[in-house]
């Protein structure tokens, strides 16, 4: 039976408690290595059983890794921000999202993902993604997330204001205006 926690997600059915198993490791894990495992994690889930619109739940977490199964029934934009040191990998199940990192110079450079594709970025990675109406995906941190980094402009400048791992990152409205996003 689920149960919510006092974070405001909800705990994973009993039976999917062999999802931890797939995780199990003596250290934290690579980029790469957290892409093979949400895509990993992603085939084992049957997303048609789910009655969870609208929630984050956690599928695992040990000292190494976290994973995520996120369902968005509305558009989410979650701004820039980083994950304070942690690597993660991402299978989109359904839907679609794009992902792009903070641009210096040049061109943005944002991609688009739908069902079945992955992708993956570095521990100090700053990045941005757009999940569409009904999009599902399964997020794999490591080592787990402690803490997510916004970034927007305050005052002409880009600031980083450090937010907690378990709320959802805010939209970075005057960053983007900056980078010419309207």
């Amino acid at each position: 039976m689920d149960r919510k926690s006092t974070a405001g997600h909800i705990t994973v059915p009993a039976g999917w408690t062999a999802l931890a198993a797939i995780a199990a490791s003596e250290r934290p894990f690579q980029p790469d290595e957290c892409l093979a495992l949400a895509r990993r994690a992603a085939g084992l889930l049957d997303t048609a059983a789910l009655s969870l619109a609208g929630t984050s739940v956690a599928l695992w977490e040990d000292e190494h890794s976290v994973a995520w199964l996120n369902i968005m029934p509305e558009r989410r934009d979650t701004g820039y921000h980083d994950h304070d040191g942690s690597a993660v990998g991402v299978c989109v199940i359904a839907g679609s999202v794009t992902n792009e990192g903070l641009p210096i110079s040049g061109p943005r450079r944002v991609h688009r993902y739908g069902p079945g594709d992955s992708f993956c970025f570095p521990a100090s990675g700053i990045h941005r993604m757009d999940h569409d109406a009904g999009a599902i995906t399964v997020h794999v941190y490591s080592p787990p997330l402690r803490a997510i980094g916004y970034y927007d402009v305050v005052d002409g400048l880009l600031q980083r204001i450090p937010g907690p791992p378990d709320e959802a990152s805010p939209e970075s409205p005057r960053l983007l205006a900056s980078l010419g996003v309207r």
